[in-house]
């Protein structure tokens, strides 16, 4: 008597059944939640950091322009504090910006300011500074003409209107990208690299020849692959979740709805793309026959997966958009182009049908492999050895 078509959920519940009770496995995953909260609160902590700017001045006039760039910098909304170190003379002020003791200097000079820095420029100090004393020299002129500076400056205003105020900040796509990309890769070797152990270790054991004749091989494949891709599916949801809850925690609520999309659609690719590298790492396990051979059987496999994780990184432009239409590479291609906007409702639909015909394909080949070349214990085979086998 034949058994069960369905006796692939047995293996798939074994499989999830063994990384519940691996200590190992329950552990990296929370280390890796508590790193992803961590690091987004530090990145609050320290974008919300005030800088403080220690400035040498002489003179009474400084004061005043160091209090007007601290104006200047809230209404930018940028956190930057300019603290007034007095000083006898220029040459104490130099001094002091030698020695390290401020930050830079500000003294007075026949066009005006002297802005005073050791071996590089604060760009902070440039920018409000010198708005600052311009700012001020201008209300000094305008009152000397017997006009005022709002009258000088009328008509001048620009205002910045946003088209589309749903958009997401580059710098924030370019880490959602990131992200993307080294999610992919962790679980990617995680999972697959055990599923592909799983399989030698029955092979080392002689197991698959018990399971051999209780189960169809279709059957044990298909609930490895079932087992562990619910799995990395329940990992990378949790990931994902972690990261959106601890945005809305540090105040940035209103970036989770702008990125929560392609967080979706990241998840949705990698599990069916998934799919297929589970497939491919059970032919690298069917493969071998020790440990040591799943260097070799492993590596095409491994190439593919870094392949995916520059250009998840790296890639730009015409690039990512012809990367995000291409197989496997548009798991974390497209949602990635989805973060910032540059793909529109349809291109994730063609993508993923793309992704799932290509997984179906992968699944089926890898399928006739595993099952053929499973049962050799002799030594290890490469892929067409293991396609001339007859079943």
């Amino acid at each position: 008597m034949s058994a069960p078509r369905g006796v692939w959920r047995i293996v798939a519940a074994r499989e999830i059944a063994v990384k519940l009770r691996d200590r190992n496995f329950l552990i990296s995953t929370l280390v890796t939640i508590a790193a992803i909260v961590a690091s987004l609160v530090i990145s609050t902590l320290v974008t919300g950091r005030t800088d403080t700017i220690e400035v040498a001045v002489v003179g009474a006039d400084t004061e005043q322009v160091l209090r007007t760039a601290d104006t200047l910098a809230d209404r930018a909304d940028k956190n930057v504090d300019f603290a007034a170190r007095p000083v006898a003379d220029i040459a104490e002020a130099e001094q002091q910006v030698r020695d390290e003791e401020v930050d830079v200097g500000l003294v007075p000079s026949d066009s005006g300011w002297r802005l005073i820095g050791k071996s590089a420029e604060d760009d902070n100090a440039a920018t409000y500074l010198g708005a600052a004393a311009q700012q001020i020299a201008l209300q000094r002129n305008a009152e000397a003409s017997g006009t005022s500076l709002e009258q000088l400056g009328r008509g001048g205003g620009v205002t910045y209107e946003l088209l589309d105020e749903s958009a997401v900040d580059p710098a924030l796509a370019r880490i959602v990208a990131f992200v993307f990309a080294l999610l992919f890769y962790m679980a990617s070797v995680l999972f697959g690299m055990s599923i592909a152990q799983s399989v030698i270790e029955e092979k080392q054991n002689r197991i698959v020849e018990i399971l051999a004749s209780a189960i169809p091989l279709r059957q044990l494949l298909i609930g490895k692959v079932a087992g562990n891709t619910a799995m990395a599916f329940a990992q990378l949801t949790l990931f994902v979740g972690a990261g959106l809850v601890g945005l809305a925690a540090t105040g940035r609520a209103d970036q989770v709805g702008r990125i929560g999309g392609a967080a979706g659609w990241f998840i949705v690719f990698f599990v069916v793309g998934f799919l297929a590298l589970a497939g491919m790492w059970a032919v690298a396990g069917s493969l071998a026959t020790r440990g040591e051979d799943l260097n070799s059987t492993a590596t095409p496999l491994s190439i593919l997966i870094m392949i995916v994780l520059f250009a998840g990184i790296f890639l730009t432009g015409t690039g990512r958009v012809i990367a995000s239409y291409v197989p496997v590479v548009s798991i974390v291609a497209m949602p990635s182009r989805l973060a910032d906007g540059t793909a529109v409702w349809w291109e994730p639909l063609v993508a993923l049908t793309l992704m799932a015909v290509t997984a179906y394909g992968i699944v089926v080949v890898a399928e006739k492999i595993y099952r053929r070349s499973l049962m050799q214990t002799q030594g290890r085979l490469t892929i067409r050895q293991a396609l001339a086998i007859q079943d």
